[in-house]
């Protein structure tokens, strides 16, 4: 959905395609954080047993990188599963026609195409298989004629499933989608599914599953589907009376085992562009996942006199506090060249994390019995820029 800005509030914090800004919460150990094009960090993290989420533009494709857990089969050359979530690269994204609704990334994206990225992947993996010495340091082998002709070989693609949170074509970019091979297993809702299998270029489209927290005992009951492997489900979190999912969250759940945790800890990451009403996260916990990051913008961004798109800052802390997030990562608010008419509708208020954690503190809260609280907070917030990594550690 077009989000072109008319209206800016001060008092932001930078969260657009720079440096990257972190609060730190009151975790004593700083988030880990690297860069696409910083190969030797990308690579100890790569060998580590955690996750990583990588920001692949400034707005809102997101790359996440689970390890494969101990003692689960995975396929030759390969250390980790990676999920794409809405991706969007390069050219303009319209809805409706561009008298209507047109806009163009103003940061550059971190990888130009789909090959490029692949290509990335697979020297990670690459790196990963090489042999090293007892310090970690690559050993230098020659290659010889088949290593050479290996080397030149066209891989396959390392983007293992693609999930699509809505069908406005900032996150279901029609010609970003068709440069990822046909048999890529895309989930999408509904209206998405319908539109990417209009295309003819995928082999299958699921439609991707519901997931309500509420009653919900094992989280792999319900998001847990072929052609995912066992140990990796994806669904859509959906706030009741949203029809049209327009406020509602993707989930990616994964088990796994971090150093010194039990091996049957499962984790999660929440990404909701537009928001997501935070009590439609309560029940989250109790499903046996731990969230790791929620990916939720700071910006107010809505239709003037009409109607809210982004929800903002001010409900982020809400519901990051809800899902009980380690890492509150911005997402969705890169400010892009717009036109169209919907372009001179839209107000934005951009909020910093200071500001927004105070306005939502001002708002009553009650616990269980009725009575008042604090808030309990608990998260660190990172903002990550285009090409930005963050190690779910």
């Amino acid at each position: 959905m077009m989000q072109t800005p008319s209206l800016s509030i001060p008092n932001p914090d930078s969260h657009q395609g720079g440096e990257t800004p972190v609060l730190q919460s009151a975790d004593p150990e700083p988030p880990t954080t690297l860069h696409i094009n910083d190969r030797e960090s990308l690579n100890t993290a790569w060998r580590g047993p955690h996750a990583i989420l990588t920001h692949l533009n400034a707005d809102t494709t997101w790359l996440l990188h689970l390890p494969y857990p101990k003692g689960v089969a995975r396929p030759p050359g390969r250390s980790r599963f990676n999920v794409l979530l809405d991706p969007w690269l390069q050219g303009p994204q319209s809805d409706g026609g561009r008298w209507f609704s047109i806009q163009w990334h103003v940061v550059a994206p971190s990888v130009q195409t789909m090959d490029e990225l692949n290509g990335l992947l697979s020297e990670l993996e690459g790196e990963i298989a090489a042999p090293h010495d007892g310090n970690g340091n690559r050993t230098e082998v020659q290659p010889g004629p088949a290593t050479d002709q290996q080397s030149h070989e066209k891989h396959d693609s390392y983007i293992d499933v693609v999930a699509i949170s809505h069908e406005f074509t900032d996150h279901c970019h029609e010609s970003t989608l068709r440069e990822l091979p046909s048999a890529t297993p895309i989930f999408a809702p509904d209206k998405a599914a319908k539109l990417i299998r209009s295309w003819k270029h995928f082999d299958v489209v699921y439609d991707m599953p519901a997931f309500l927290a509420a009653g919900t005992k094992d989280w792999r009951d319900a998001l847990s589907c072929a052609p995912l492997p066992p140990w990796v489900g994806v669904g859509r979190v959906v706030t009741p009376g949203n029809a049209l999912y327009y406020h509602s969250a993707l989930l990616v759940a994964w088990a796994g085992a971090s150093s010194g945790e039990a091996t049957d800890r499962s984790n999660a990451v929440i990404y909701s562009p537009h928001g997501i009403e935070p009590g439609a996260l309560s029940g989250i916990q109790s499903t046996g996942l731990r969230t790791l990051a929620l990916l939720h913008g700071l910006d107010d961004v809505r239709l003037w006199m009409t109607k809210q798109l982004n929800l903002g800052g001010v409900n982020g802390v809400a519901a990051a506090r809800e899902c009980g997030a380690k890492y509150w990562v911005a997402t969705h608010d890169e400010v892009k060249k717009g036109g169209g008419f919907v372009s001179m509708l839209i107000r934005r208020t951009t909020w910093s994390v200071a500001d927004a954690v105070k306005s939502e503190g001002q708002k009553p809260k009650t616990d269980k019995k009725g009575g008042s609280r604090e808030d309990e907070g608990g998260y660190e917030f990172v903002g990550l820029g285009s090409g930005d990594g963050l190690v779910l550690s």
